[in-house]
């Protein structure tokens, strides 16, 4: 039988302009051009600056591209924001058609609820709600982030934070819409320069916590969205993080910002997990 579908991306943050964004595309797109998109799921999301450059300089759908963030709001007086319909005029196809085929290119993806636009640009769980919201009804694949602090760590609060989170962010989401939705595990005492990874068995038990809370809010449906895990993987802990059944994909950071090291960490983790499959 086959095993389960597996997700790798990473968010890029404010760290490679156009040049670079380009570049580490065409890199990442031709070594991992024999992928199965059908198994495996690559995306990668740029800064918003690059994004059209970044939209021109794929082949193929086997890489989805998405946004950083998204207004709620179609337009308006939000002054610096962007909406879906600028997003939606990158390319993105409403279709459904195979990967494999050769289409219009455009922005798959919205990040939302990200350690930093929660805790640097104080975004509320509300207002990803309504984010949340708006990019399900926009057509788009919503990548919703949830993490707890080391402060509600250390308070012993972990496991509330992440289903207040979830509950918040996924209120009111439109029926049979749950499909285009994935959410990323991302301790905020992991990520970033100084972060320190989570124990393998932290990041499978908070995850099974996530996929519990999921049943809770969607049903059986809540069983079927990918759950990634991000938070200091790199080629270390990314074998032992995928056989986890309650880890679906990883959202990598700095490990896969060099098209080489990421394909590695990718192939290895997928040798992993179709070991283990063979196994069983």
């Amino acid at each position: 039988m086959p095993g389960k579908k597996l997700y790798f991306g990473t968010n890029l943050k404010m760290y490679k302009g156009i040049r670079e964004t380009v570049s580490y595309l065409s890199q990442l797109e031709q070594l991992t051009a024999d992928m199965d998109p059908e198994t495996v799921q690559l995306f990668v999301i740029p800064s918003y600056t690059s994004l059209p450059d970044a939209v021109r300089s794929l082949r193929h759908k086997r890489l989805l591209l998405g946004a950083q963030n998204m207004c709620w709001e179609e337009k308006g007086q939000f002054t610096g924001e962007i909406s879906p319909l600028m997003l939606k005029e990158l390319g993105l196809d409403l279709v459904e058609i195979s990967p494999l085929m050769l289409q219009e290119l455009g922005i798959s993806i919205v990040e939302l609820g990200h350690s930093e636009r929660r805790h640097v640009f104080g975004e509320t769980n509300a207002m990803i709600n309504q984010k949340v919201i708006a990019g399900l009804k926009s057509g788009f694949t919503v990548l919703l982030c949830v993490g707890e602090t080391e402060e509600e760590k250390n308070w012993g609060i972990s496991d509330e934070t992440l289903r207040i989170q979830l509950k918040t962010g996924l209120k009111d989401i439109p029926p049979g819409l749950t499909g285009r939705l994935w959410i990323a595990y991302e301790p905020v005492w992991a990520i970033g320069i100084n972060g320190q990874p989570a124990s393998v068995e932290y990041a499978r038990d908070k995850h099974e916590l996530i996929r519990n809370t999921l049943y809770e809010i969607a049903g059986t449906d809540g069983r079927e969205i990918p759950l990634l895990y991000g938070g200091s993987v790199n080629p270390s802990n990314a074998d032992a993080l995928i056989l986890q059944p309650s880890v679906d994909g990883l959202f990598v950071g700095r490990s896969a910002w060099n098209a080489a090291d990421f394909n590695a960490l990718i192939r290895s983790a997928i040798h992993s997990a179709a070991y283990k499959q063979q196994c069983t």
